[in-house]
């Protein structure tokens, strides 16, 4: 048991189906090396110790009473802590929901359980999921495992630093405009953003509605694809949740790319650090020695899109966030005072300042006399993006870029500047805004940091975009899990 965690959830999986280990043995070693290193990480916001340890000891009786059991049995997974999960505290990263128990548990967390999944707790993360480096939560921050001066990325860091620490081989996160994939890249494991209706967004705390979307975080392009099978499909809770048939995502895998089309649009390499323009040549290059062809293809309204994304985001942030008020949801403030006051009072004590600047921002596009040169506007430049994207998928199957423009950065570097922030989440946002899955997989070491590399898709293609994956992964290698090291890479 004593290196379980460098193994890959599918490893756990099979050694628990086959007798050589219990369910409950795999839950403690889980739990002692969270207890040993989340002190240094900050991963987790609570650790579900006693859920675990009986959803453990009732599977390892049924594997005994020789019951079918699920395609994830006896598999360690932590939960981002903005999906709803009842009888566990739900905070989005938040003070205004500090102690709230939600009385239901999200359509995917559900879906988890029912693969005989073992909940091992909630993660932390940017607060209400607005931020890019998980330093936003109204409780603690999450350390990137590799320096912990470092931020991990966000808004799942947590997500993604405890799949990279060997503290779980699975987790699952969420993202607007890039809050799986960016802390994927910065703490070198797996992240996979299906396409939009792909996967119920029923329980996940709404940050931007048409934009949302729940995605899994692992060590490897297998595991990844094992969990977006459970979780995916239509669900009658989501009606914005698709018909597609689910796939056997993982039989694709060995499928390799002969014959298909890849590229790397020009658009798409702006503003990236040379050396992760360097690694995403290599990814294109892995593919294109697999068989894939290269092609050439054109966004040519790329340059709006970080634009476009933050006035539509903000706006829905305006409109969900609303029922914060501590009357519907919330801590209340001042409630022997005017309703009005209340609400200011609540929402103003309750908010963290990013969530405040992003409400205000969305509020102010969607006031009158505002809303026509804002928010509509965006949604035309929205519609020629989507454009964009239909005719460069029309030429390629799939597009190779950087995940990230820059590697992990420091804890504070952008405090007073919100835009360098903002920017980091320009080459993931795209597929948010048109709706196409796209995965970041590990492509080694710069600087003793991790890089990532994305790829994407057209929509409802997640079958093809984890086959190319898979081929990059082969490339550089699976990720393995790192111990957590403290400041200046220092263990």
């Amino acid at each position: 048991m004593a290196d379980w965690w460098l193994e890959s959830a599918a490893a756990v999986h099979r050694s628990f189906i086959a007798g050589e280990r219990s369910a409950s043995e795999i839950v403690d070693g889980v739990l002692d090396r969270i207890a040993v290193h989340d002190p240094i990480l900050g991963a987790f916001l609570e650790v579900a110790a006693d859920r675990a340890r009986a959803s453990a000891r009732q599977l390892d009786r049924r594997r005994l009473a020789g019951e079918q059991l699920g395609p994830l049995a006896g598999v360690p997974v932590a939960l981002k802590d903005n999906l709803a999960t009842d009888g566990l505290r739900t905070t989005a990263g938040s003070a205004l929901l500090a102690n709230w128990l939600p009385p239901y548990s999200a359509t995917v967390v559900r879906r988890l359980e029912v693969a005989d999944a073992l909940i091992i707790g909630k993660t932390n993360l940017d607060e209400f999921a607005m931020g890019s480096s998980t330093e936003h939560s109204a409780f603690q921050r999450t350390n990137n495992p590799y320096d912990a001066d470092l931020v991990p990325g966000g808004s799942s860091g947590g997500s993604a630093a405890a799949v990279a620490a060997g503290l779980v081989p699975l987790a699952l996160g969420s993202e607007t405009g890039g809050s799986v994939r960016q802390p994927a890249a910065y703490c070198g494991v797996v992240g996979l953003k299906p396409t939009y209706g792909r996967v119920s967004r029923y329980g996940l705390i709404a940050f931007a509605s048409s934009l949302d979307q729940v995605g899994p975080l692992g060590r490897t392009v297998g595991d990844v694809a094992d969990v977006l099978r459970v979780i995916a499909g239509a669900d009658p809770e989501d009606p914005s949740t698709c018909l597609e048939p689910v796939p056997d995502y993982r039989a694709a895998l060995g499928g390799g790319v002969q014959g298909w089309r890849v590229a790397m649009p020009e658009e798409l390499q702006k503003g990236a650090d040379a050396k992760l323009q360097a690694r995403a040549e290599q990814a294109f290059s892995a593919l294109v020695a697999a068989g894939a062809r290269p092609v050439s293809v054109c966004l040519p309204h790329l340059e709006a899109a970080l634009a476009t994304y933050y006035v539509i985001a903000p706006a829905e942030a305006s409109s969900n966030l609303s029922r914060f008020d501590g009357v519907r949801f919330g801590v209340r403030q001042g409630g022997d005072r005017e309703l009005a006051d209340m609400y200011s009072q609540t929402r103003g004590r309750g908010f963290g300042p990013e969530v405040k600047r992003r409400i205000m921002i969305g509020t102010y596009a969607l006031s009158a006399g505002y809303v026509d040169a804002f928010y509509v506007q965006a949604q035309r430049l929205r519609q020629l993006l989507a454009e964009d994207f239909a005719a460069a998928f029309s030429m390629a199957d799939i597009l190779v870029t950087p995940t990230t423009p820059s590697l992990p950065f420091r804890f504070g570097a952008h405090d007073h500047d919100p835009l360098a922030m903002y920017a980091n989440d320009a080459l993931t946002l795209p597929a948010n805004l048109v709706g196409v899955p796209a995965i970041s997989v590990p492509a080694g070491l710069t600087a003793g940091l991790p890089v990532g590399i994305q790829l994407m898709a057209p929509a409802f293609a997640e079958r093809a975009l984890l086959q190319a994956a898979q081929v990059v992964e082969d490339h550089f290698g699976p990720a393995a899990a790192i111990t957590p090291r403290r400041g200046g890479g220092q263990p």
